[in-house]
């Protein structure tokens, strides 16, 4: 019987992973780090995710095999980390990594004293060396001879390298960023758009959707043509490919082609929300049903497949089932011939690009054995076209036969799904489920966000206003970091402008209070990536880049302009202008990595408006109003529903003299600092709201 290391107790799936590996493993803990120091021997800390297929091939290879876990044991203490539950860690590491290497990934390994300085990082390792790349057999001896033959130099290469890390995050060059910044961005996308495919780069390709919500804002301000059509031909091509789930929905993380045809074949709850709001802006910018489709089908994925009992969402689906990476998703030509009758087979067949000898080829240029992964080569309205029928008699038959495959595929061993509950991803979700519940008037999505929101509220929240950021097994833990304030604030945001129940907004500025005592840089701006009760690490860092995942700062931004204009309370917005500050020589630099805070600035800049219903939200003529309102591409705007029982004049005091006129639900408009006569007459209001 295998014995348990220290994971055993964790409540982390990625770290439960490797309880049971024969490497001696401790969590990230001063037990750890004194162990280290007693017994004179340098850290070994890893780090990954759950549904990391690298992550899981190093286990197989190392962490499992008691070769390697015995030459780690007499030479390390091992720390095993999850990024998703310590992304501050993580954050620091891998900067770390990138400068010694200069770049990164996951599995990160980084060696490291038993003060927690590294001296040497990497991300895979293989058991043995091949292919120029060292195995852990080799690689562990070669250290431990440094450490005890070189010790003097490693403390110095350790010492060198923290102070690198404590002058870059501390560096402050602020110049003065003007609309041209925009400009820069869009130049840069634009030389380096795929037309064929779409994107913005060779391979791998990510989503990112920050960059296509930049990019519908630069088209309505510059109405530039050429932004719209990148933005339409990647979100297009990615709907048609591989990347994405044809059978039960939803997108996996990345494509590791220039085609979106092979992904990475994990699905992340933040692909999921920020791709969600991708689509339904590009479908308020264009009206196009194709964007709709794909909210909605995304969303079914989220609240079939990715939603906990109580109405919160789970973390992740893994890329591998059965110890084999993508077999979940993947079909044979005879899978489909089994299981459809043939005239169905046929329609799948062609449609969906499947091949008797399989239609991929990995990213090591080796075929796979006669499986298929679906994508289209064409839009369901070319292939109607195509077949001379209607396009919705198409989607209907494909409807029916999509049910009959998704029906057999659920018979399969499922990839592990990652049930964590994490605050910053639940936030972005909620927001994304806000936006669609407006655009799509769809009151389930507003409910579904609710029922997240208020489950955080509930048990990820204590008496003082601190959040945490994780939830599982009926425990909250781990301090809230930077992304889980700014994406949840925000999230309270949208989800008051999608029911205007004031609570939301009176909760989004008790946290930002805490937020902005505990986080913020009184001396450079910007918030601190962790609190001042935090644990001390090498640096307490800041940053804006805007990855995977936005930046918990280019969040700020944007959320703190709303506030200012909800409240009418300049503080919020002088802070937004600070964190700019605090990162504008980056921003000017290179834009196109910070396209969330650029949303954020395209806010700031203008045009922007506060539009104030005044009447009765279930009235005929406000659910008119906002259903207009809801269908119209208008990022930079707050909206207040001003009626007699929701309290609003609390917050937003400017709003008491905004009242319905004549018995009439009235509309108030304000343009930059400007504001319009208030309009009742609905012919009017419609004309004044078209003209936006």
């Amino acid at each position: 019987m295998k014995k348990a290391n220290h994971l055993i107790k964790e409540k982390s799936p990625y770290l439960l992973q490797h309880a049971y590996n024969p490497v001696d493993w401790y969590p990230w803990c001063e037990e750890a780090f004194t162990k280290a120091k007693e017994e004179n021997k340098p850290i070994f800390l890893s780090i990954g995710y759950s549904t990391c297929h690298w992550c899981h091939v190093m286990e197989r290879e190392s962490f499992e095999d008691e070769e390697v876990a015995a030459l780690m044991n007499q030479n390390f203490i091992s720390i095993k980390v999850d990024r998703e539950e310590r992304p501050d860690l993580d954050n620091i590491y891998m900067t770390v990594c990138q400068m010694l290497t200069g770049s990164g990934g996951w599995p990160m390994t980084i060696i490291m004293t038993s003060d927690k300085k590294p001296f040497f990082a990497g991300t895979y390792f293989p058991k043995e060396s091949r292919f120029g790349r060292v195995g852990m057999l080799e690689l562990i001896p070669k250290l431990n001879e440094i450490w005890k033959t070189n010790r003097e130099n490693i403390i110095k290469s350790a010492e060198e390298i923290s102070g690198a890390l404590k002058n870059n995050s501390n560096r402050q060059n602020s110049v003065q960023i003007d609309e041209k910044v925009f400009e820069k961005a869009y130049d840069d996308f634009s030389k380096r758009f795929d037309p064929r495919f779409g994107g913005f780069n060779t391979a791998p390709k990510f989503p990112t959707p920050h960059n296509i919500l930049f990019l519908l804002r630069y088209w309505k301000r510059k109405n530039e043509s050429r932004a719209l059509e990148m933005v339409e031909k990647t979100l297009i091509e990615m709907s048609k490919g591989g990347i994405y789930d044809h059978i039960g929905y939803g997108f996996h993380r990345y494509s590791t082609d220039a085609e979106w045809l092979v992904p990475h074949f994990e699905k992340m709850l933040y692909d999921q929300a920020l791709l969600i709001t991708a689509y339904t802006e590009a479908f308020q910018a264009t009206g196009k049903v194709l964007y709709k489709n794909t909210v909605e089908q995304i969303i079914g994925y989220v609240l079939r497949d990715m939603t906990s009992p109580q109405g919160v969402f789970y973390s992740a689906e893994d890329a591998d089932s059965e110890g084999e990476e993508g077999k979940f998703y993947l079909w044979t030509a005879n899978d489909i011939k089994n299981i459809l009758s043939e005239d169905e087979a046929e329609l799948i067949i062609n449609i969906f690009n499947i091949e008797e000898e399989g239609n991929w080829i990995d990213q090591f240029g080796g075929g796979k054995n006669g499986t298929n992964i679906l994508h289209l080569s064409k839009t369901m309205e070319q292939t109607a076209e195509k077949l001379n029928i209607s396009n919705d008699v198409l989607i209907t038959m494909i409807e029916t036969i999509r049910k009959k495959l998704y029906s057999h595929r659920e018979k399969r061993v499922h990839p592990y799904k990652d049930d964590k509950i994490l605050t910053d991803w639940n936030g972005l979700m909620i927001s994304a489920l806000a936006k669609a519940s407006q655009a799509f008037n769809k009151i389930e999505y507003a409910e579904a966000a609710e029922k997240s929101a208020s489950f955080i509220l509930m048990n990820m929240l204590d008496g003082s206003g601190k959040l945490f950021h994780r939830f599982r097994e009926g425990e909250a833990g781990i301090s809230a970091m930077i992304d889980d304030y700014s994406f949840f604030i925000c999230s309270l945001i949208d989800l008051y402008e999608a029911t205007f129940k004031t609570v939301y907004l009176e909760k989004a500025i008790e946290l930002n209070k805490y937020f902005t005592k505990h986080f913020w840089d009184k001396d450079g701006g910007a918030f601190f990536f962790t609190g001042d009760e935090s644990e001390e690490l090498i640096v307490r860092n800041k940053e804006i880049y805007d990855g995977a995942v936005p930046s918990g700062n280019s969040i700020a931004v944007l959320y703190l302009l709303k506030l200012g204009r909800f409240t009418g309370d300049a503080v919020y917005e002088e802070m937004a202008f600070k964190i700019i500050s605090a990162f504008s020589n980056s921003i000017s630099n290179s834009p196109t990595a910070f396209t969330q805070a650029l949303c954020g600035l395209d806010f700031a800049f203008g045009p922007s408006y506060e539009i104030v219903i005044a009447g009765e939200k279930d009235s005929s003529s406000a659910k008119q109003i906002l259903d207009i309102i809801g269908k119209k591409f208008l990022p930079n705007k707050i909206l207040i529903l001003n009626s007699d029982d929701n309290n609003i004049g609390k917050i937003s005091s400017f709003v008491k003299n905004q009242k319905a006129l004549e018995g009439k639900t009235t509309i108030y408009i304000c343009r930059n600092f400007n504001c319009n006569l208030p309009l009742n007459d609905m012919d009017k209001i419609i004309e004044e709201l078209n003209g936006l």
